[in-house]
């Protein structure tokens, strides 16, 4: 089965950056989508970034407006394994990062349409 684990939260300055690595098991990686989203205590998931195949080796990255141009979303086939620089951190960027992977590549991000998930990895940006 799919097996999803994060690492690299931790707590952080305001305006201070972390990387998170999500390695992955029991998929074909590079044919998934793999994504990010967060959850703050008593709110729902978010999407926060993913990225996707689209013909042949093309790659595109979505991004949830809130951390568009501070976070960037990668990934490396040959380590089976996709990484969330998170730059410029703010306080209300505090949450748990959960890693996401489903095996289409279509344009929306409901928690839902994603059937694998890690366990989660708390980011705390202090202010």
């Amino acid at each position: 089965q799919v097996q999803l684990v994060e690492s690299g939260g931790g707590l952080v300055q305001a305006g201070g950056s972390l990387r998170l690595a999500c390695a992955s098991s029991g998929l074909t990686f590079s044919s998934y989508t793999m994504a990010w989203f967060r959850q703050t205590p008593g709110k729902e998931r978010r999407f926060v970034a993913a990225i996707r195949r689209s013909g042949g080796a093309t790659t595109y990255a979505d991004y949830a407006d809130s951390v568009q141009g501070r976070f960037t979303i990668s990934r490396d086939n040959t380590k089976n394994t996709v990484y969330l620089q998170m730059n410029s951190l703010k306080p209300e960027d505090t949450a748990v990062y959960y890693c996401a992977a489903r095996p289409n590549s279509a344009t929306y991000y409901q928690v839902e349409s994603f059937g694998s998930w890690g366990q989660g990895t708390q980011v705390t940006v202090s202010s």
